[in-house]
């Protein structure tokens, strides 16, 4: 839990608790963001911050605080339950429904691109440091890469966090290649996609994705990025994707 008055830095950002809010750093894509917090909670969606302000001369926005304990790793153990697992499947496929009618606007920045198919506005980084577990309920916040794309791109990218589909050598991990089929499976079947491959092949597909921005950013002078890549993250990613390339028939059997 973030006490009151507590500033926190994340992976890429820094923020401020105050009280019952957040004061974080914004950026050109907020609006958009903003505006998709108030849709989704307009569609009963509750377990997301609310948006309350935005200071463009200061670079910041103010949204309402989610208690809980986070993610962070290495994941507490409420977080490698099996609970947990079909909470988040079932908490990703509320969001996406309640972004399926959200209404494109020519004015829509989004830090990511946006993508087609255009079925939802993907969270982008559905994963347990982006959610918060209070009382055995979760809640999602941190929509900075939001954009709109595929319910599978997400699904793909969240399976291999949640699950997670990691090499036995990274530290993040943990589990099994046949406790890794079944959590795969019960997040799939819970989410209610039942392609494992599709899924799998979307989560290969993110990570990939991750690995080349990372490094490019790095390359750029991104001081955090940077970071990642000194400490080995892209490594760690890279034997990730060969791990799920080379069990993928045991991991969708």
């Amino acid at each position: 839990m973030v006490e009151d008055g507590e500033v926190v830095r994340g992976g890429l950002t820094t923020v401020r608790r105050i009280g019952s809010t957040v004061i974080r750093p914004s950026g050109n894509h907020t609006p958009s963001v903003h505006r998709l917090l108030q849709h989704i909670e307009s569609n009963g969606f509750v377990h997301a911050p609310s948006p309350l302000a935005l200071n463009a001369e200061a670079g910041t926005e103010t949204l309402t605080f989610m208690p809980g304990q986070v993610g962070h790793y290495p994941l507490p153990a409420v977080f490698r339950t099996n609970h947990t697992l079909v909470s988040a499947a079932r908490l990703l496929r509320e969001y996406h429904d309640a972004t399926a009618d959200f209404a494109a606007s020519d004015t829509d920045v989004w830090l990511l691109p946006s993508r087609v198919p255009a079925e939802v506005i993907c969270h982008g980084d559905f994963a347990p440091y982006n959610c918060a577990l209070a009382d055995g309920v979760l809640s999602v916040f941190d929509f900075d890469t939001a954009h709109p794309w595929s319910r599978l791109a997400d699904l793909g990218y969240a399976a291999y966090r949640w699950v997670p589909l990691t090499d036995p050598t990274n530290r993040d991990g943990f589990g099994t290649l046949d406790e890794q089929r079944q959590r795969l499976g019960l997040f799939c079947e819970t989410y209610g996609e039942q392609d494992r491959l599709a899924v799998l092949d979307a989560a290969i597909g993110r990570v990939g994705e991750l690995v080349d921005l990372m490094r490019r950013l790095a390359g750029n002078g991104h001081e955090a990025f940077a970071g990642h890549v000194a400490d080995g993250h892209d490594t760690r990613y890279l034997a990730d994707i060969e791990h799920m390339r080379a069990n993928s028939v045991d991991l969708i059997r």
